[in-house]
């Protein structure tokens, strides 16, 4: 892995279900598994086997995060960003024919579960990086080029 970029608030997230995957579920899941092995013939203990897959997947995404935590930099919020777009700006985009779109430039270790969140790696948002509000930004679409203009940037400020 090379180095991963992450916000501040992405950061903090996967810390915390580190920390509670560490600390809580995976010994919850180990101690269930004790008490189904502890029930004798395995072959067909649903209780062990599935609690067996469960803590199968808890080590692996402990182990993804482990390793993303030894590459991870977290880049916090810096004033010199404002009136530009970078890395953790909410922008708002709109074309010709009025449609609006609003999106937050993250990792790639943020934009899972979130229909807001864009990789810093897609298309728009690299056109996005270093505009300010009204610009224009061209992005190359299957569909042919695309015209968008910046009309807002947002940053959230950790405190």
């Amino acid at each position: 892995m090379n180095r991963k970029l992450l916000t501040a608030e992405g950061y903090q997230r996967l810390q915390n279900e580190l920390n509670d995957l560490v600390r809580k579920e995976r010994p919850e899941i180990t101690k269930i598994v004790s008490w189904a092995a502890s029930l004798g013939d395995r072959s067909e203990n649903a209780d062990y086997h599935y609690n067996k897959r469960k803590l199968r997947e808890i080590d692996r995404r402990i182990r993804f995060l482990t390793k993303l935590f030894e590459v991870a930099h977290k880049v916090e919020y810096s004033p010199e960003q404002d009136g530009k777009a970078y890395f953790g700006a909410w922008v708002e985009l709109e074309n010709d024919d009025g449609e609006t779109v609003k999106f937050r430039i993250v990792g790639d270790e943020e934009i899972y579960g979130r229909k807001d969140y864009i990789s810093l790696q897609s298309p728009i948002a690299k056109a996005c990086l270093g505009k300010a509000v009204d610009d224009e930004i061209q992005v190359h679409t299957p569909h042919g080029k695309k015209n968008w203009y910046l009309t807002q940037i947002i940053y959230e400020k950790t405190s």
